[in-house]
């Protein structure tokens, strides 16, 4: 038995050491915002919204462009950009990018 949980153990520890994303990821649960970029542009008037969605990580869909935030909310000139995650358990993953401009 020990030797199961201790193959078991470095195969885990094996498989997750090359998982480095550039957001903070949890096991469990990811519920995160992290700002996605901004420029010189000024203060915004308008927010525009793109969502997407994965299943299972198996199906992923739908548009999280900024080109799809942009035509969202009227926006022809961005002034930052915030992305949101929330993943829980890999079954049901909701991505949300909000772009703020005029």
């Amino acid at each position: 038995m020990k030797k199961v949980l201790s193959t078991l153990a470095l195969a885990a520890s094996v498989s997750l050491a090359g998982c480095a994303t550039s957001m903070p990821v949890g096991v469990i649960l990811t519920d995160v915002t992290l700002p996605a970029g901004a420029t010189a542009n000024g203060e915004a008037t308008k927010v525009g919204r793109a969502k997407c969605q994965s299943i299972l990580v198996l199906v992923a869909q739908g548009d999280c462009s900024i080109e799809a935030a942009k035509a969202d909310g009227g926006i022809t000139e961005v002034t930052h950009m915030d992305w949101k995650a929330n993943n829980i358990l890999g079954v049901i993953g909701n991505y949300e990018l909000t772009v703020y401009g005029n």
